[in-house]
Parts: structure tokens; sequence; C-alpha cells
């Protein structure tokens, strides 16, 4: 306690040391205890092992033998510790002091300040900055100070105060609150650790599923791409190929499922198309645009046509688009009839959308998975090309309806259609009338009694198609009677089905002056293949009257042949006579190339 005693005398100044000398340094900080060269070259810190500071028990040597007092052993040196490590007793600036000290807990608020009758303990910061600052200083030495805080701790387990059992307590706080916090971190980082690898497992998984499944094809047309439920037995008993999910359907194709994805796929704006378009001009004015698809998905809709569609039956009144039908079998029913009435649905294609195709795949027993791919691949929107900083787009107009050009679009229409034709045709039946259809024309026929009956006639056909779906175009509703032409898609059957007496004259009037001026003459509107073109309507007047047709045909077949028996003769050039005074010339003889420049390339 003398220390203590000379320490507090020194404070107060009553026991001032003389000028230049001071506390003796210990030998490990010499050379640096100045701030000038404390950076450079710091000092070692003494050895803080945990060693017990307590005294030495007496050594066997030094009682009393045969009560002859002995000169004592000197007693080994023992390290003294202040439970700090090393770090604590590095040398230290005075701006690093004064820097520390700003970040420390404020001084009012330290519960030792102005307490002159407590050591503050080694651990607490402010103590722990003003022992580094007197060790480096040179005002203690290490030994010093391990004194000093033991006296104090041995004080504090004798005699405890609050303020000790308060900083004790706050010490377990922090070591409670780091222990926490570094649970914390250990368990984030666990958590992040998990959730990269979930990451890199749904990557994979997705990676797995865009290359073997389709679960997305665009807004508003993915809804049922989860259902992958199929009527196995429907689809065998019909004849019909038999999938349920996309991965089946690609296969049954010949794509593979990223294809079929990029065939499928609805999107609003697109940069490119499955289609090409053009316009063609219609009979009645106007143009009509057709959509031709490319290769691959020509080829799929071939394959849903031969395996799927195609298989399928329609109702006897449909005549349009059905092999052993056609315009002839659709007009017979109406020859000879009173009044016929021809009605005509407007945007027939385009107005048969994507949801209706779906349903018609559905409802033959395909899961409606299958059935979405199916109805994308054969609809599509109707589209305007844009440019838009310099990059064309081909923008969609409309819904997705079935395009004219594809060869799923005709069978496809019938089988929507179906529901149409049957409620059409009961109500013909019940008036006593006959109905058929070829594609959007609607022909209605009867005999005279039907005459006061036309116009509920034509109002219930217009509620029925917008029932259904569909529009009547009025302006090419017809109601033609006996005392005019009745016209069923083109042909005359006021009394029997027959081409207009126009056209037959037309062609007639064509092969007569061809044996005076030659078929090409013919040609006065223009047509690209004018052979193919008479070869064509031909055709269509054997239709309808095979002996006519059979006439055209041998005509020009006799017409052929006597231009083909006189075109060598009439081709050869007529050569003029050579006169006695012109001598044949000798065929000039080839000059040599100029010579060429020798910075031109050569070849």
């Amino acid at each position: 306690m003398r220390f203590l005693d000379r320490l507090i005398r020194w404070i107060l100044g009553l026991d001032r040391p003389p000028p230049g000398s001071g506390p003796t340094i210990p030998p490990s900080y010499r050379g640096s205890p100045t701030p000038q060269n404390a950076q450079a070259s710091p000092a070692i810190a003494p050895d803080f092992s945990a060693e017990s500071v307590a005294e030495p028990e007496d050594a066997p040597g030094d009682v009393e033998e045969a009560g002859k007092p002995r000169e004592p052993a000197p007693k080994p040196r023992v390290s003294k510790t202040i439970g700090l490590d090393a770090g604590d007793f590095l040398p230290i600036t005075r701006e690093q002091i004064k820097g520390a000290a700003e970040g420390a807990p404020s001084l009012f608020a330290n519960v030792w300040f102005g307490r002159r009758d407590l050591i503050p303990p080694a651990d607490e910061p402010r103590t722990r900055l003003i022992d580094r600052a007197m060790l480096t200083h040179g005002l203690l030495s290490s030994e010093q100070l391990a004194e000093i805080h033991q006296v104090g701790a041995e004080m504090e387990r004798l005699r405890p105060t609050q303020a000790g059992i308060e900083h004790q307590a706050m010490r377990q706080g922090e070591a409670a609150v780091e222990a926490d916090r570094e649970r914390l971190a250990r368990f984030k980082a666990q958590k992040k650790a998990e959730a990269g690898e979930r990451k890199r497992l749904q990557a994979e998984a997705i990676a797995s599923r865009r290359a073997t499944d389709i679960i997305f094809l665009g807004r508003g047309v993915s809804g049922r791409l989860n259902d992958r439920r199929s009527n196995v037995d429907g689809l065998a008993a019909a004849g019909l190929p038999v999938v349920s999910s996309p991965a089946d359907l690609a296969e049954a194709l010949g794509l593979t499922v990223s294809r079929l994805r990029w065939l499928a796929f609805h999107t609003e704006v697109a940069s490119r198309t499955h289609y090409v378009q053009f316009d063609v001009p219609k009979r009645s004015g106007g143009t009509r645009t057709l959509s031709v698809p490319h290769r691959t998905l020509s080829q799929s809709q071939r394959w849903v046509f031969d395996q799927v569609v195609g298989k399928l039956g329609v109702e006897p009144t449909a005549h349009g688009f059905v092999t052993g039908r056609g315009i002839l079998t659709n007009a017979a029913p109406h020859a000879g009839k009173a009044v016929v009435v021809n009605m005509d649905l407007e945007g027939f294609f385009p107005s048969i959308g994507f949801a209706r195709i779906r349903s018609v795949f559905q409802r033959l027993g395909y899961s409606p998975a299958v059935a979405t791919v199916l109805a994308l691949l054969c609809t599509e929107c109707p589209r305007r090309r844009v440019v838009y900083d310099g990059v064309p787009y081909h923008v969609a107009t409309g819904p997705r309806g079935l395009p004219q050009g594809a060869c799923t679009s005709p069978p496809l229409s019938n089988l929507v259609a179906r529901r149409l034709d049957r409620r059409l045709s009961g109500l013909a039946t019940r008036l006593g009338m006959t109905y058929t259809r070829y594609a959007d024309d609607l022909t209605f026929s009867g005999d005279d009694p039907l005459r006061g009956r036309i116009g509920y006639l034509m109002a219930r056909v217009r509620h029925i198609t917008k029932d259904e779906g569909f529009t009547v175009n009025e302006a090419k509703s017809r109601v033609l009677r006996r005392n005019a032409a009745q016209m069923v898609t083109g042909l005359v059957v006021n009394d029997r089905p027959g081409v207009p007496r126009e056209e037959i004259r037309r062609l007639r009037a064509i092969l007569h002056r061809a044996r005076t001026e030659g078929l090409e003459r013919q040609n006065r509107a223009g047509h690209p293949n004018f052979l193919a073109w008479l070869h064509g309507k031909i055709a269509y007047v054997a239709m309808s009257r095979p002996e006519v047709g059979a006439q055209f045909r041998a005509e020009l077949a006799a017409l052929r042949e006597r231009e083909s028996a006189t075109r060598p003769l009439t081709e050869q050039p007529e050569q003029p006579p050579a006169s006695e005074e012109e001598v044949p010339q000798p065929p000039p003889v080839p000059q040599p190339p100029p010579p060429s420049d020798p910075h031109d390339p050569q070849p």
C-alpha cells in the first residue's frame, strides 16, 4: 500500500519528483515511450499469463532447522495479470488518446468518476485507455498497473459495491449480447447458405422443366396448362392420338419441347411471326387477307389436320371443305324451289376465337393443357406492321382467330359451327324449308306457301347466329324468286344446278375465236397462265354440265394439236434472198483485250 500512498501524494503535488526524473520504465518499453517513435517501433507487450498473483508459499528451506534461523531464499518473480491482452498495452499517441476518448462514454456518466475510495476495473473502456496512456508515457509500469487493479479486484471481492456489481452485470450483459449477435450471425449465414442452395436447386428445376414441360405460353392463354387429364378411352375409341401433356404432343409432332413452345407462344407484340400475310381482291370488292404459315408451323398444322380434325365428321347440312361435297352438292337441294334466301356470315374465320377452338379439342377428350397448345397452333392474331425506333414489329390488332390460309381452319370452322347447323336445320324443318351451309354462306329455300314467313325466318336466323357467336352480313342477304336467276354458291338453281349462261357463252366464244386467231390472243384479261385458267373454267362447267364440259375439252385438245403441228413452220424467221452483189464476209477476228491497269485487282 506504500505505493498507493506515494501515487496519491504525487498526484496531489505533495511529493513531486525533481525535474528530469520519472517513474522507472520497464526494459520491454525502453526506447519507445515517446510519442515521436510510438507508432514507428511499438513496444513489446509484457507477458500477462493467467498466473495467480497471490504470494507463493514458503519453501521448505525457509523454515528453521534445529532452532537456527536461515537466510530466506529469494522469491521467484511472479508475473501478474489484469485480464487484458497485449494490444491494450501498445504505445498510443496523444491524438489517438483524444480520438479514443471522444468515442468512449461520457466522463460524467462514469460511476467511478470522482470516487477516490474505489479502484475502477481494468476492463472498463475509459480506465483501459487511461492505463494505456500512463504506460505509454512512462508514468507507471505494467507490474504496477497489475498490482493496482489486483488490489481493486480484491477490495471489490471483500466489500462489493453497487458500481462494481453494476459493472459486472453490464459486462455479462455485453457478453450475452455479443454471444447473441454471433448466434444471429451464424444463423443468418446458415440461412443465406440454405437460400443459395434453394435458389440453385430452383434454377436447375426450372431449366429441367423448361426442357421437358410447358407451363406458360403467354398472358391470357396459359390458365389451363397445369391440367393434364385426358379421356384416354374416348380418344382411343375415336381413333385419335392419345396425348395428355405438352411433352407428349411435342413427341407426336416430332419437335422438341422448346420448339413447340416457340411455335405456340402468344404475344401481343412480336418482332417476327410464323405467318406470311398478303392481300387478295374480293369478287364483291375490297381485299381479303391471307395468312400462310411457315414451314415448321405448316408441318405441325398438317399433322393436326391428318391425325385429329380430318378424322371427324360434320353435319349433313355442311358442304364446305368436306371430302365428296362442294358447291354442286350445296346448290342441288335448292333447285326448282319457289323462294331462295341467301345470307352471309361476316368475318367467319376471324370470328372463331381461341377459346372456341380450345373447347373443340377438349370435347374430343384431350386434356386442357394439350387443347390449349393445339388451339394456339391453329389460331393467330390479326397483326399490323409498325416501326418503332427503326425496328419493325408486328402488333396484334384483335384477338386470336382462325387464319385464312392454314389447312386446319376449314375443318375447325365446321366443328365450331355444328351447333349452329343443328339449330338452323331445326328451324328450316319446322318451317318446311331446306337449309345448307357452305363455309359462311347460309341458304334456305322453300315453296310458295312459305313466302309470307320469310321475314320471320331472317329474324330468327339473325338471333340464332348472334347467340352462337356469329354475325349476319346484312349487305349480302338476298331473297330470290323464280322470276330472276336464283344463285346458290355461284350456280343457277332455277331448274337444275348449272353454270350461268354468261360463263358458257364466254368459253364458247374464246374457243371459237382461237381457231382463227390462236389461244394466246384470247388472253385479254392478262392471266399469268392462260391455258391453266382455261382448263379450270372448263372443269367448272363440267362439274354441273358434264356434256358441255366434254365438248369444250375436245375443242381445246383439237386447238392444241393443230397449234403444235403448225408451230415449227410459223416460228421459222423469214430470210431475205441474198443478192448477187452481196459477198459473204468472214467472221470477225477476235481482238486481244486491252492491257489492264496494274492497280486493278486481278480476278
